[in-house]
């Protein structure tokens, strides 16, 4: 006969489940690769309509297919991210183009963020909080500790600098192109410069967090090893001063 009241154990799948789920990467938080399809489709639309019909049927046009995007990417339930950056960025770059007059003003928005995280990343690495571990830290919630290690920080250094280098080419290119007034080809080059430089770029990153990894883990096995070694000695030193020390109680005659 069992016990009814033996207690059962507990069930702690889902809680490990839970615990165990794999924080979002960088990648996933933007989208993945439908998101930068998403990103780009916008872009190609305006430019393709505005070799048809104009700057003004162009700006809706791209602006309506942001908002299409980001209602099938909600009703999918996907990121959300995403969809509202996209809307937004299409907007402000839609406006810039309706201030300036002109069809190429649409890309002076992402000029400018390029210019402004590019600068951001060079000042990251002068002063040695890299850009990228910074993010990936907020991101994943890993902490700051890796500063207290050069190599680590190394490795920061250059996923950082990698992105720098993407941005910066996207500045000069785009910029060049702006400057000459080639709209399609400042369009061309916009999504052509997006997918290969932000895939290198990406690599370089997974790299570094692979290899920075790799020495966080060997750091807390020292020191693991070093605290158990601590241990050790202290029990040895306190069995010495007990044998020292301690004598047995003498029987009363």
């Amino acid at each position: 006969m069992t016990d009814a009241t033996q207690p059962q154990p507990e069930n702690t799948d889902g809680e490990a489940e839970e615990t165990e789920k794999p924080i979002p990467t960088l990648w996933e938080q933007m989208g993945g690769m439908v998101g930068f399809i998403s990103a780009s489709i916008p872009v190609v639309v305006f430019v393709i309509v505005n070799l048809v019909a104009g700057m003004g049927p162009a700006i809706w046009s791209a602006v309506g297919t942001a908002v299409l995007i980001a209602i099938w990417r909600i009703v999918r339930k996907e990121q959300l991210l995403p969809a509202v950056s996209g809307i937004i960025g299409v907007a402000i770059a839609a406006f810039i183009a309706y201030r300036v007059g002109e069809a190429k003003g649409f890309f002076l928005y992402g000029i400018w963020v390029s210019g402004a995280l590019g600068l951001a990343c060079l000042v990251s690495v002068i002063v040695r909080w890299p850009a990228m571990d910074v993010v990936w830290g907020t991101l994943n919630g890993h902490g700051m500790g890796w500063r207290s290690d050069p190599k680590i920080r190394r490795y920061y250094d250059i996923a950082t600098i990698a992105w720098f280098v993407v941005f910066a080419a996207r500045v000069i290119v785009q910029q060049w192109l702006y400057n000459a007034d080639a709209t399609t080809l400042l369009g061309i080059a916009k999504i052509v410069m997006g997918y290969p430089l932000t895939a290198i770029a990406l690599l370089v990153t997974v790299w570094a967090v692979r290899k920075s990894g790799h020495l966080e883990k060997a750091h807390e096995q020292a020191e693991k090893v070093a605290a158990d070694q601590a241990k050790a000695e202290d029990a040895a030193i306190e069995q010495q001063l007990r044998a020292k020390y301690d004598t047995p109680a003498q029987e009363p005659s």
